[in-house]
């Protein structure tokens, strides 16, 4: 390999509020952790800081008994460093696809209510779910930031998933009007020779104007090696956690990064001094966290099984959960082993959500039924028939007669066959009597019941309704 190293000064995207507690601690710190050190992290020159979307709207919701959209107001109103989101293209923050009217008016509201930087992604890499999301981040004016899904697959030697895909995806949502582009390492599998490699075929196919963004987990233990490639390759951008809740699941730690880069040509102007009363607050937040036996020490650790089954933290974990429930823990290696030929079958989508709950629960099937698609789910069939969009690679023919049994398959973009919802959502949560302002509409049609469980509670403060009855069961927790 030919090393050309480039000299750049790097930007820090800090995930310490969002996807550091989402994957160390099931997305459980409080609007009223963050607030104490906000002023602070607004003051060491980040990019951007990752403070909302992805699971915290729905924790919010679900657990904390927060406004996600308050929360995002709070945020802005003491931060000008540009907020961050996580957006799953036209799934928003769900697991469906919503009609377009819904996506528009979901990234306007985001937008309107503080988000700056809008990181947005598909699970099969198919363009055409990021359209309208896309269209709507530029319309409302925040930067947006279109997302490659990074995967690998060696198919009779070879590397399927080459520089040449990922530079054609990446022009393809340049030309859609992304300002950004990130570059997701999402199961910690972009080896640091590798991601030296294809940082420098990005870069050199983007217009010299696009920033590219760096996103990985330190799951493995390789992700400081490969961030560190990556800078000297070009890459812009990268995403790290400060280290109360950085490496393991979550990304790699800021400060180590910090010093590292510190006084060459990569330095990123970040004075590590001011990093440290922050941390010192975390520490508490990481100790809470622990108390409540919500952070473990599993996620702070290494796992090479990422790399051997190419199986993201969370799809083990729901494997092996799935496994024990059926009284098959012994055939973890078998399933483990199947899950490559699942993803093979259905056109090696990359495995994040919802493909890689996908993948494996089909894989836990195959094995459990000992038959191949004996059984197979609503969603494995969804993904063959195209639902969910277009696969990468070209599926298996044989299997897909078996899973679809004559169903129909769709190659249009999944939500042109959406009627609007909007106003239909809208006059619901009139007459059921949580409306108060628009972005209750919002919340309910990504999260129906989930929301309205909340309104539940949020009408039952205004009541004055006790603490400890609202505990009992009467209203969600």
């Amino acid at each position: 390999m030919d090393f050309k190293f480039e000299n750049k000064k790097i930007m820090l995207t800090e995930t310490i509020l969002r996807d550091a507690h989402q994957s160390q601690a099931a997305t459980r710190m409080r609007i009223d952790e963050m607030l104490p050190v906000l002023e602070q992290l607004d003051d060491i020159g980040y990019y951007s800081i990752e403070a909302w979307g992805g699971a915290t709207f729905d924790s919010c919701l679900r657990f904390l008994n927060e406004d996600p959209w308050e929360r995002l107001r709070t945020l802005k109103s003491h931060l000008k460093t540009p907020i961050q989101m996580l957006l799953r293209g036209q799934n928003l923050l769900g697991y469906r696809h919503y009609a377009d009217d819904v996506v528009e008016k979901f990234v306007a509201k985001s937008v309107e209510n503080g988000v700056g930087v809008v990181r947005v992604f598909d699970a099969l890499n198919d363009p055409r779910n990021l359209e309208v999301s896309m269209k709507a981040i530029k319309k409302y004016g925040g930067i947006c930031e279109a997302t490659i899904c990074y995967t690998s697959a060696v198919v009779d030697g070879k590397e399927i998933f080459t520089d040449e895909y990922f530079v054609k995806l990446g022009k393809q949502l340049e030309e859609m009007g992304a300002d950004n582009i990130c570059l997701k390492d999402m199961a910690n599998l972009l080896l640091p020779l590798r991601a030296y490699e294809l940082v420098k075929a990005l870069k050199a196919n983007l217009k010299p104007t696009t920033k590219l963004h760096l996103h990985t987990h330190n799951t493995t233990g390789t992700g400081d090696m490969m961030y560190l490639m990556a800078i000297m390759a070009g890459v812009d951008i990268v995403d790290t956690a400060l280290s109360p809740l950085g490496n393991g699941t979550s990304q790699p730690a800021t400060e180590p990064l910090v010093a590292t880069l510190k006084d060459t040509p990569y330095d990123t102007g970040i004075d590590i001094n001011k990093l440290l009363p922050i941390v010192k607050h975390f520490k508490t937040v990481e100790k809470r966290l622990k108390d409540d036996k919500i952070l473990t020490e599993k996620s702070k650790g290494i796992d090479v099984n990422t790399l051997l089954y190419q199986v993201p933290g969370g799809m083990l974990s729901n494997l092996i959960n799935q496994l024990e429930k059926a009284g098959k823990i012994d055939k973890l290696t078998d399933c483990l082993a199947e899950v490559p030929n699942v993803r093979r079958d259905c056109g090696y989508p990359p495995l994040v959500t919802p493909s890689s709950q996908i993948v494996g629960t089909q894989a836990v099937m195959n094995i459990v039924m000992n038959e191949r698609y004996k059984m197979v789910t609503k969603e494995t069939k969804d993904l063959f028939a195209g639902k969910y969009g277009s696969l990468p690679m070209p599926i298996n023919e044989d299997v897909a007669k078996k899973v679809l049994a004559g169903a129909e398959r769709i190659t249009c973009r999944p939500a042109d066959l959406l009627e609007p919802e909007y106003e239909a959502i809208k006059q619901k949560v009139i007459d059921l009597g949580y409306y108060e302002k628009e972005e209750d509409v919002l919340s309910y049609a990504v999260f129906e019941q989930v929301a309205e469980n909340f309104f539940k509670w949020r009408d039952a403060q205004k009541k004055g309704v006790d603490k400890d009855l609202a505990k009992s069961g009467v209203y969600p927790v």
